[in-house]
């Protein structure tokens, strides 16, 4: 009565069971899914200059049944709306498919127009866990725990010191313990959740994720009708928009969406010259954003394409990420414009940083499935870089 209902919450007892059939985790894989955010226990740097950026931002999909992390994605951003549609981007693009249920908290994020839209179309049903109930979302909860002590707490320039404040000296201040680039912490953490804890006996199953996944799938059947293709109509689903929401077509430019001008032939019609239309942008490619005019969602070019085109989505995201934080770091309202941006890619400094992975893509040009970069990644090759002068 003193410490209040937080306090009593602890006391109270576990649903083992929602009823005598129902398990509180859902009886197969897919059936049950749960999206929440963290922030990372770890200080990110960046790859050309070396200095702090800041914590990165955890967003992830897990199975109920099996334990498994079906799909996460990282960001610098604060959660959002845009976190929670990748989120499930990602998973089409892993597993063609997407929960029946869907777990979230009660965050603004989960209350976008978009997201229940896109949940709508796919007939996903969206469930809200009670607020100060932590267990009805154990099963992200506990994985955020489990990731801290296996992986990041194993990390330079952890946050776990922290914690006691007052002890921190600068010889042990994790931002300057920080040597992880946002590119590196990315893939390892990748294949740290799809490989390593994806393989790890779970103590509440008695078998790895990946054990109860496959057979679960053996013992309920795979549900063919429930997968989703990963084209061009569920991009154009899982595309953000801008806060409004639409954009005024100017003469001559075309429509803007935050710092860049993107154009289409259809905006010479004088019915559509200075008219506000719904626009949506793909936050993993800068060089494409999608405008509906007459009635379909037309493909507009950006005003720097030739130096954005045949960039891939991870290259375009880490490039976009790093030197929008730097600038943040530099200035809070600083505004990153097209030009500053591609002369970041261009610069010696972005083909440093970006080399491992262009060949990472080229090696993969094979395997690439054409639906899935049918907005993304433009078949034409990029431009040579510049030869870079040995120093």
């Amino acid at each position: 009565k003193r410490q209040g209902t937080r306090a009593a919450y602890q006391q109270q007892a576990a649903y083992w069971e929602l009823d005598f059939k129902t398990p509180p985790h859902g009886d197969r894989p897919f059936e049950i899914g749960h999206i929440d955010h963290t922030e990372l226990d770890v200080e990110c740097v960046c790859s050309r200059t070396g200095r702090v950026l800041g914590r990165p931002w955890l967003t992830l999909l897990t199975d109920a049944f099996s334990r498994r992390v079906l799909a996460l994605y990282l960001t610098f951003d604060a959660p959002s709306y845009r976190s929670c549609m990748m989120v499930l981007r990602e998973c089409v693009r892993r597993h063609s498919r997407l929960p029946q249920i869907i777990v979230v908290d009660g965050g603004r994020e989960f209350q976008s127009t978009y997201f229940e839209t896109l949940l709508a179309r796919y007939e996903i049903t969206k469930k809200t866990r009670p607020p100060a109930q932590p267990r009805f979302g154990s099963v992200c909860e506990r994985l955020f725990g489990t990731v801290n002590t296996q992986f990041l707490h194993n990390l330079r320039g952890n946050t776990q010191v922290v914690v006691n404040v007052r002890q921190v000296t600068q010889s042990v201040n994790p931002k300057g313990q920080a040597v992880w680039p946002f590119e590196e912490l990315q893939r390892r953490f990748a294949e740290y959740a799809y490989e390593v804890y994806d393989t790890l006996s779970h103590p509440a199953l008695g078998a790895s994720p990946r054990e109860m996944y496959d057979a679960g799938l053996r013992k309920t059947g795979s549900r063919a009708h429930r997968q989703i293709p990963y084209d061009h109509e569920f991009l154009v689903f899982t595309l953000p928009t801008t806060p409004r929401g639409t954009a005024k077509v100017v003469p001559g430019k075309g429509i803007q969406i935050h710092y860049l001008y993107y154009w289409s032939d259809l905006f010479r019609d004088p019915e559509v010259e200075k008219a506000i239309i719904p626009v949506r942008y793909d936050p993993f490619d800068a060089g494409t954003a999608h405008a509906f005019v007459k009635g379909q969602w037309t493909e507009c070019h950006s005003e720097h394409y030739a130096v954005f085109r045949g960039r891939s989505e991870k290259e375009i995201r880490v490039a976009s990420q790093e030197l929008r934080r730097i600038r943040q770091c530099h200035a809070q309202q600083f505004t990153v414009t097209a030009a500053k941006l591609a002369e970041f890619l261009g610069s010696v400094e972005a083909q440093e940083v970006l080399l491992k992975q262009r060949l990472i893509d080229a090696a993969q040009t094979t395997r690439t499935d054409p639906a899935a970069s049918s907005l993304s990644v433009c078949p034409e090759p990029p431009a040579a870089p510049a030869p870079i002068r040995q120093r």
